[in-house]
């Protein structure tokens, strides 16, 4: 059995991905094939991912090649976290350019502006590959996608699949109910949910511990304003819809158009947005990473002290809890430990037939009634020897269906607008975002879309160039 990484050159990603999946018996003997363009990262990913071998007794057969097409031939499973245009330029620029017309954003990444752009950038790279995985990889294979814009790429990659369907894999479900579970004080384990929507936008239906509705507890934790700091706009979002939402409120932020306004530094403050926050998080990276790669290189040296001290001196605009998670993650390089990732699970669910609940991306093929059929979705799925299989949801409450509507118009424009390679499209999906229709006016959209797509052209099929 074949396992392929592709952006295998996200060194730490990659070795949590490959601890989770040596750690199985039945998969420690796999196969696993690297690939990336950057050399150096593709070098350091192999050394990692020889180490992480070792450390849990597994014996896979690891190769690593700089050619997609090696990688990707008789691979029974994909995993892929690309980024397209980087930090530099692409993130840099998806910020930079629209705060110059005023419209300024958190992360940039699922909607808005930003997701828009990193789409344009990255569909069209992820179709090549689409295409090489329909021609190349083993039967009854999969496609398991970690990139974001996540529901735009599942949504246009399914569309044009011959063969190798993809699942969309991230993990704000996970880690909204360890979240929850913390400001409830209970085990996550012992809370039973039910979780449907969007990527990045679906709601907890149920959420119950021991058979009682845990909903009251969360409400009286907003109305008593207990809640974190840094989760205002997620149980703002809960008292006014009722449901709460997965993925973190400065995602939730910028998918809306209530919070981020100009002239508005109330808002900032009352709910504690943290404008350019993505940007402070690839910063805090580019720090840290000559302090991975050395840990990596000379286990043990333990450089997190220096590293914290340094980020502290630079004074990066980021949430504190990033810097801590930085040094956090540079202790941890050592630890195989087992992650919330889905991907290893699936992996084993298929080979070996133990089903598991995941909750994945998919085309919403009568899934869920009261969104638009075709769309991507992300709901509970079960997975064993027959692959993964969605499971049906029905009505999602009308106010929660409403608004994931807003988000879902904006992703299929954009899938539209590759699709059919129509230009106009990309300024209809700018238009129609709630965000940037809330701050920008129409000839402003076209004018920042104009410059971005220039500024972006090396990256962009040519009908956007």
């Amino acid at each position: 059995m074949k396992i392929t990484l592709i952006g295998a050159g996200s060194t730490v990603f990659t070795r949590n991905l490959l601890g989770d999946i040596l750690s199985f018996p039945e998969l420690a003997q796999a196969e696993i094939a690297l690939h990336d363009i950057d050399e150096h990262r593709l070098q350091l990913s192999t050394m990692v991912a020889k180490r992480v071998a070792e450390a849990v007794q597994a014996q896979p057969t690891i190769t690593a090649t700089t050619h997609r097409r090696a990688a990707i031939e008789g691979a029974q499973f994909v995993i892929n976290t690309i980024q397209v245009g980087g930090y530099r330029p692409g993130t840099i620029r998806d910020f930079e350019i629209p705060k110059r017309y005023g419209l300024e954003q958190t992360i940039g990444d699922t909607l808005g502006i930003g997701g828009i752009m990193r789409a344009l950038r990255t569909i069209p790279v992820m179709q090549a590959m689409q295409q090489d995985m329909d021609e190349l990889c083993a039967p009854n294979a999969l496609h398991l996608n970690y990139v974001n814009p996540m529901a735009m790429i599942t949504w246009a990659l399914n569309k044009a699949a011959k063969r190798v369907p993809t699942v969309g894999l991230c993990h704000s479900v996970q880690h909204t109910r360890h979240e929850l579970a913390t400001d409830l004080g209970i085990p996550e384990d012992e809370i039973v949910f039910e979780c449907a929507g969007i990527n990045h936008m679906a709601f907890f239906l149920k959420f119950e511990h021991e058979g009682q509705d845990l909903y009251p507890r969360l409400k009286d934790i907003y109305h008593n304003g207990t809640m974190p700091d840094w989760n205002r706009v997620r149980y703002e979002m809960m008292h006014q819809l009722g449901y709460f939402a997965t993925e973190s409120s400065e995602h939730f932020s910028e998918y809306v158009p209530w919070f981020i306004k100009q002239g508005r530094e109330d808002l900032l403050k009352k709910y504690n947005i943290p404008l350019d926050e993505y940007l402070g998080r690839c910063q805090v990276f580019e720090h840290a990473w000559p302090y991975i790669e050395k840990e990596l290189k000379q286990p043990n040296s333990q450089q997190s002290a220096t590293l914290l001290a340094e980020l502290q001196a630079a004074n990066i605009h980021v949430m504190k809890r990033e810097i801590t998670n930085a040094t956090h993650m540079l202790d941890g390089l050592h630890e195989v430990r087992r992650s919330v990732e889905f991907g290893s699970s699936i992996i084993h669910s298929m080979v070996t037939g133990q089903p598991r609940v995941i909750h994945g991306n998919v085309l919403n093929q009568h899934l869920i009634d009261n969104l638009p059929q075709g769309c991507a979705v992300e709901v509970a799925c079960l997975v064993d020897r027959n692959g993964v299989q969605p499971t049906r949801v029905g009505n999602l409450p009308v106010q929660l269906a409403a608004l994931m509507r807003t988000n879902i118009s904006v992703q299929e424009l954009v899938v539209e607008a590759l699709a059919t390679e129509n230009r106009e499209h990309v300024y209809h999906a700018a238009m129609l975002d709630p965000h940037t229709a809330a701050v920008l006016d129409l000839q402003q959209i076209r004018a920042m879309v104009d410059e971005l797509l220039l500024a972006h052209r090396d990256y962009l099929p040519p009908f956007l160039q």
